[in-house]
C-alpha cells in the first residue's frame, strides 16, 4: 500500500546561535521543571565559553543537507522543514510555513534514537501544541519508529567507535575501556519507558560487532534537583571508578546522541576529557552520528519504509522494530514526588 506523504518534518531539540540566544533557549528549555536558577545561571556559562553557539542547528543543517541528496539521488522528491522544540526554527512557526505551502501530510524525523518521555512523547507532545496554534490546515505529521537498533544506526556508531579506538596504541587496545554515554533522566522517566534497555541494547551491538567486550553504560548532563534520582553513574565519577581499577586508555562513545550540541562538547570533550588529563588516562571521544552517509541513508530508509507501508522492519538484536505508531500510554509524562514539586 502507497501511503501519500507530501513533506518530510525534521524535529529536533534546537540551540542557541549568538550569546543573546543562550538564556532566553535555557528558560524554554527548562520552563516547568524543578531547576534551580542557579543551575540555569551555570549552564549559561557553558555556552559563553563557546562564544554562545551550539553546533546543534548546524548539525541539523548539515543533515538536512546530505538527506535532500540522498532522496533527490533516489528518486524520492519531498520537500525537507525543520522544526525544533526550544529555539528557530520553533515548530509552530515551521508548522504555519508548512500549512502556507499547501502540505496537508509530513513525516516526521526526530533527531532521538530512543523511547523515553523526553525523546519521543514530548515531541508527540510539542507537535501538538504547534498543530493547535496554527489551527485549522495545519498540516498532520506521523512519526518514524524508533531507531536504536536500526543496522544503520549501529554501523554509523560502530564505525565511529571503530575510528575513536583505533587511535589508541595497538598494545592497549584491546583493554581500553568503552564507555557509551547517554543523557540522564530522571528514574520516574526512566521506569516509564524503555530507555535503559534500548540503551544497552545498542551498546551490546556495538561492542558485538567491534569484538570489544571492555565497556559499560554512563551517563552525563544531569539537570534535575537534588533530591530528585537520577540515572547513574555520572561521566565523571565512572572515569574515576575506571583509574581506580587501573585504566590507561578511554574510548567515550555518545551512543545516547545523534548530533554534537553543548552537552557533548562541555561534558565530554570539556569536563571527561580534563578528568582523563589530570588522571593520566588518555582520552579519546567517538563521533555522533552526524551526516554519516550508513546514517544519512537509515533515514531515507525510513522514511520508504513508512511511505510503501512495507512489512519489513529491519532491526538488529532480539527485540524486533519498535512500533510505527505510539500507545496512548506510551512513556508517559514523569510524576515528580511531592518533596521535588516543593523544592
Amino acid at each position: 500500500m502507497q501511503i501519500m506523504y507530501d513533506a518530510i518534518l525534521i524535529v529536533s531539540f534546537g540551540g542557541p546561535e549568538k550569546p543573546d540566544d543562550v538564556l532566553p533557549f535555557l528558560e524554554n528549555v527548562l520552563r516547568g521543571k524543578p531547576v534551580p536558577r542557579e543551575r540555569l545561571l551555570e549552564v549559561a556559562e557553558h555556552y559563553k565559553q563557546f562564544g554562545g553557539r551550539s553546533p546543534i542547528n548546524d548539525q541539523n543543517r548539515a543533515l538536512i543537507a546530505a538527506l535532500e541528496i540522498e532522496l533527490r539521488t533516489h528518486g524520492i522528491e519531498l520537500p525537507i522543514y525543520w522544526g525544533n522544540r526550544n529555539w528557530h526554527p520553533m515548530l509552530a512557526d515551521t508548522l504555519l510555513r508548512m500549512k502556507d505551502d499547501g502540505i496537508r501530510h509530513a513525516l516526521g524525523f526526530f533527531t532521538s534514537a530512543y523511547s523515553s518521555y523526553s525523546g519521543c512523547r514530548q515531541y508527540r507532545e510539542n507537535i501538538a501544541a504547534a498543530q493547535e496554534t496554527v489551527g485549522e490546515g495545519a498540516p498532520r505529521v506521523d512519526k518514524i519508529r524508533a531507531f536504536y537498533n536500526h543496522p544503520g544506526y549501529i554501523e554509523t556508531v560502530t564505525a565511529h567507535s571503530a575510528e575513536a579506538l583505533a587511535n589508541v596504541p595497538v598494545e592497549r587496545r584491546g583493554s581500553a575501556r568503552l564507555l557509551f554515554t547517554a543523557h540522564s533522566i530522571p528514574m520516574t522517566m526512566a521506569t516509564s519507558s524503555r530507555y535503559v534497555e534500548q540503551l544497552l541494547e545498542a551498546s551490546r551491538l556495538v561492542t558485538e560487532a567491534l569484538a570489544h567486550p571492555n565497556h559499560r553504560l554512563v551517563y552525563q548532563s544531569r539537570s534535575g534537583s537534588p533530591s530528585q534520582p537520577w540515572l547513574g553513574p555520572d561521566i565523571l565519577e565512572a572515569i574515576d571508578d575506571e583509574h581506580a581499577c587501573g585504566a590507561k586508555d578511554i574510548v567515550v562513545v555518545p551512543i545516547g546522541f545523534v548530533s554534537d550540541h553543548m552537552e557533548i562538547i562541555f561534558d565530554l570533550d570539556t569536563q571527561a576529557r580534563e578528568r582523563c588529563r589530570e588522571l593520566g588516562i588518555t582520552y579519546q571521544r567517538g563521533h555522533t552520528a552526524g551526516t554519516h552517509p550508513r546514517f544519512v541513508s537509515m533515514i531515507r530508509e525510513l522514511i520508504v519504509e513508512r511511505m510503501t507501508d512495507s512489512a519489513v522492519r529491519p532491526a538488529l538484536g532480539c527485540y524486533g522494530p519498535c512500533h510505527d505508531v505510539c500507545a496512548a500510554d506510551c512513556c508517559p509524562a514523569p510524576v515528580m514526588p511531592a518533596s521535588v514539586r516543593r523544592a
